[in-house]
């Protein structure tokens, strides 16, 4: 196995449509992919199937999926190589670090795909809903952009409840079940790997849809509190 990441690793490397760290994309997206479409980022990508079915479904966006995990990304990397998806791309780096590679206004939708929900409440700040990021992605995304979450677990969609409501922000979409949905859309029908996991033994895919305001309250102190009352220290 460690073998085989190291391969990958090296692989990945010779891939044209993945970017290690890369210090001068800010503001070039367009110039990587040789238009001016809509850019669409999923975090915590994993292996790219929403990166890559959304760019099946939309060929007139461009889709980064982003994530950390080198081995990971270079299922999806492949895959949209040898299916000849030109408005794929793969972007290696940290998520609290995404600022550093996309200038304002230069990304128009988010999807967060079954991200780690990091259930341990000292950690809320790492959740990819938390305030803390959602500022970060403010900096990046047009006024009145989509922000996706699919997740199977009920602490981070109840989380992102909280924070939807405590910071006021403007909810598309919440559905507490997807796949009792009466139709499914292409969208959301869209499988990952740790979906088919269920790693959360939870039996349910939860899904909301919200746009950030123009700026967040500085509600972090509340959120704070309400968390700490929820879930006392033991």
């Amino acid at each position: 196995m460690a073998q085989k990441k190291l391969q990958r690793f090296g692989e990945i490397k010779a891939f044209a449509n993945v970017l290690e760290y890369p210090t001068d994309m800010k503001g070039k997206w367009n110039i990587f992919f040789r238009n001016e479409n809509p850019i669409v980022l999923e975090l915590a990508c994993g292996k790219g199937e929403y990166t890559t079915g959304l760019a099946q479904l939309y060929p007139q966006k461009n889709f980064i999926g982003v994530d950390v995990k080198g081995n990971r990304l270079w299922a999806g990397a492949r895959f949209a190589l040898q299916n000849g998806l030109n408005n794929v791309a793969f972007l290696r780096t940290q998520i609290d670090k995404i600022n550093h590679y996309f200038s304002a206004n230069e990304v128009d939708e988010i999807w967060i795909t079954f991200p780690d929900p990091q259930l341990r409440i000292s950690k809320a700040k790492k959740r990819l809903t938390h305030p803390k990021f959602l500022r970060l992605y403010q900096q990046i995304v047009t006024p009145g952009a989509k922000i996706h979450l699919k997740t199977d677990s009920p602490d981070l969609y109840e989380f992102t409840k909280l924070v939807i409501r405590l910071y006021g922000l403007q909810v598309i979409a919440d559905i507490g079940d997807v796949y009792k949905m009466e139709k499914l859309t292409e969208e959301l029908a869209i499988k990952t790997h740790y979906e088919k996991l269920d790693i959360a033994k939870s039996n349910c895919i939860f899904y909301l849809s919200f746009c950030l305001p123009e700026r967040l309250p500085e509600n972090d102190e509340e959120l704070k509190k309400i968390l700490s009352e929820k879930y006392p220290a033991k």
